[in-house]
């Protein structure tokens, strides 16, 4: 369908620059008047890239709830959008500070010296010497007294009680630094634990497409594939994720609608930094189609010929002409394939005059 539609378009750019052509009548050619003036491109060999455009969404990877380890009334929250790194406030209960530390694995139990060694341990000990804890502290799976000794000195410049336990109330861990996305508490509320506080999603930006599913076979992991930003800045950008195929609801609420969930990191952004606010809308170019070293000619210089099928007129040294049937392929960035005995990179061939 793309094919036939690339075709009309041909058709009707020819039709409004027909008193420009040559035609074939019988194999002989018949000059007519020319109406349109004309200039003259090259035929090019290289490879002929045919795009589509879709619309996609600028947003943030890894969201994630952020919940109370306690109850406690909030006293205080971050600003939605602001950054939070390791050691760093999610927010206060009772003006107890909850803090950022880095780690796969939640804070699912209360550390302190006698508990069995485990990731979470390694997790604490990794971060409080990132924090500047611990100089006699063993990083490993273990809860030592030195590792007692690291925390209590942390509590201390918190201005905690110096317990030498940590809990949830104190530390969520986190895989790195966050992006707070949505707060959900506000100061004064009153809450029990386990409830959730704000939502955080990772600093990593990607653009997110909904792709019709019979559109799938346009991207693969590793492609490679340009984005347009508000503001209509171009970036490079690389498809990182194909999901599998969702059925949902159509908008029009007429049966189900098949889409592919597809995630592309960007290129050209400054590290922590977002090329723009969280969900703006973004086009993608993908590629459908590509022919490798083939002939092509703008798709301007093509003329229709009387007996059906297309040809070009070729300028030959002197400024003679003499117009030349062709085969044509594929069609992409404003050329189209085309073969022909004896036709060659850098022929000549008449387009309309700009």
């Amino acid at each position: 369908m793309k094919r036939s539609v690339v075709v009309a378009a041909v058709v009707a750019v020819l039709a409004a620059a027909a008193g420009a052509a040559t035609a074939f009548t019988g194999g002989r050619e018949t000059p007519v008047a020319q109406a349109v003036p004309v200039a003259t491109a090259e035929v090019i060999r290289g490879d002929l890239v045919d795009t589509v455009s879709v619309e996609g969404t600028l947003t943030f990877t890894g969201e994630r709830r952020i919940r109370t380890g306690a109850a406690g009334m909030i006293t205080w929250v971050p600003r939605p959008e602001a950054t939070v790194r390791q050691g760093g406030a999610l927010f206060a209960a009772d003006r107890r500070w909850t803090v950022l530390m880095r780690g796969d694995v939640p804070l699912y139990r209360a550390l302190r010296q006698g508990v069995t060694d485990g990731p979470d341990v390694l997790q604490l000990e990794r971060g409080l010497k990132a924090l500047g804890y611990g100089d006699d502290m063993t990083v490993d799976r273990h809860f030592s007294y030195a590792t007692a000794q690291a925390v209590r000195a942390w509590q201390k410049d918190r201005g905690w009680n110096r317990t030498g336990v940590v809990d949830a109330s104190q530390v969520v861990f986190l895989p790195g630094t966050v992006r707070v996305t949505r707060v959900t508490a506000a100061v004064g509320d009153l809450m029990g634990p386990n409830a959730e506080v704000l939502t955080a999603s990772s600093t990593r930006q990607v653009v997110h497409l909904d792709l019709d599913v019979d559109r799938q076979d346009l991207v693969r992991q590793g492609a490679q594939v340009s984005a347009e930003l508000p503001g209509g800045k171009t970036v490079k950008g690389k498809v990182i994720r194909v999901g599998p195929v969702v059925r949902k609801a159509s908008a029009s609420q007429q049966g189900e609608e098949s889409t592919v969930d597809v995630e592309i990191a960007l290129s050209g952004g400054k590290k922590g930094k977002a090329f723009d606010k969280d969900q703006a809308p973004v086009t993608v170019t993908l590629e459908s189609e590509r022919r490798e070293d083939v002939l092509s000619v703008p798709i301007e210089a093509l003329l229709a010929l009387r007996d059906g099928g297309f040809g070009v007129e070729v300028v030959e040294p002197g400024e003679a002409r003499r117009t030349v049937s062709v085969q044509t392929g594929a069609y992409g960035g404003g050329r189209v394939e085309v073969s022909a005995p004896g036709l060659r990179a850098g022929t000549k061939v008449r387009v309309p005059a700009s």
